[in-house]
């Protein structure tokens, strides 16, 4: 049985102080610099404020489990007179030619505390207008920066009209092309392959304009039956690109993690496909927080042969777990091979 190994000391970043990072922190994109030989990470965070703006802070570490806050101020926050009003949240990151280039979600007007039965809804229903303000829908955007401090936010990367979330970049071209994958909510059911939202593949020559999206893969066992999304941006390996992604169940509405490799020369392409999850919440930190029962990466990367996996626990703290890569891989193409 295939399994990531959870670090015994997690998690590993908690809320700290009374101010933008006091409630939560959650949903870290994580890289490892090879040039100062250190484990950068952004995190989402949020304060205990009715709105829930959400901010993404930034910490570092020399060894992969013990990270230091890098500024007690956020690295990127919402615009609040811009789109990205409401919140900058679940960032996925790359690093690309000397540039890191990073996805994040986004809404318009502050999601409010969305586990509370009573919370309270911000924004206003324009007549006419983007129906995102409507639905106040999460939209994708693209910001690039040098040294993840000081960034430039370049807009929106996926179709305003859909809630598109999920969204990450392949850290290579592909034949010459930028590579995405998405989760729009509403792309399933009548009229659709896949029965519930599914990961969906799109490509382009600029990392802003997209191509018409193509159904990557759905949904397939028990534990993945509700929803998958992507969830960290792939590595490559001997196979060709590892790649995890989350699955959600109908029958106890946990999340789970299972893993994918995908063809090198053709992303489109399932090589190999894990039967079974491969991480699912266990311990208190994991099921008892803002979203009961879920363990969501969203990064990795890997050091002399180690794959690190960071991930969000129960909405509430970041949390890692390791793994053999090598090894891993090996086991996935010999379990899962399509």
């Amino acid at each position: 049985m295939i399994r990531l190994e959870k670090y015994k000391n997690n998690p590993i970043l908690k809320p700290i102080g009374d101010g933008w990072e006091s409630l939560c922190v959650l949903n870290p994109a994580t890289v490892y610099d090879e040039d100062e030989k250190t484990f950068k990470m952004l995190y989402r965070a949020a304060g205990n404020d009715a709105e829930h703006y959400i901010y993404l802070g930034l910490a570092e570490s020399k060894n992969g489990f013990d990270f230091t806050r890098v500024s007690n101020k956020p690295v990127l926050s919402p615009d609040f007179n811009g789109a990205d009003g409401g919140c900058v949240e679940d960032p996925r990151l790359i690093k690309l030619g000397g540039y890191y280039y990073l996805t994040y979600a986004s809404r318009t007007f502050a999601p409010g505390q969305y586990w509370k039965k009573d919370k309270k809804v911000f924004g206003f229903k324009p007549e006419y207008g983007p129906k995102f303000l409507v639905y106040n829908n999460s939209i994708t955007y693209l910001a690039v920066s040098r040294d993840l401090v000081n960034w430039k936010k370049l807009g929106r990367i996926t179709d305003s009209r859909y809630d598109d979330r999920d969204v990450y970049l392949f850290p290579d071209t592909v034949g010459g092309k930028f590579v995405r994958l998405s989760r729009p909510m509403e792309w399933c059911g009548k009229g659709y392959e896949n029965e519930n939202p599914a990961i969906w593949i799109a490509y382009s020559d600029d990392m802003l304009e997209w191509g018409k999206p193509r159904l990557l893969m759905k949904g397939e066992t028990w534990w993945e039956d509700a929803k998958i999304g992507g969830s960290t941006p792939p590595l490559k390996c001997k196979y060709g690109y590892f790649m995890l992604y989350h699955g959600v169940a109908k029958k106890d509405g946990a999340y789970r993690v299972g893993a994918v490799i995908l063809d090198e020369n053709d992303p489109e392409k399932i090589i190999a496909r894990t039967k079974d999850f491969i991480m699912e919440p266990e311990f208190e930190f994991e099921t008892a927080g803002y979203y009961n029962g879920c363990v969501f990466p969203t990064g990795n990367c890997v050091k002399d042969g180690v794959l690190y996996v960071y991930y969000g626990a129960a909405d509430k703290y970041v949390c890692v777990a390791t793994a053999d890569f090598a090894v891993l891989c090996d086991k996935i193409y010999e379990e899962g091979r399509l």
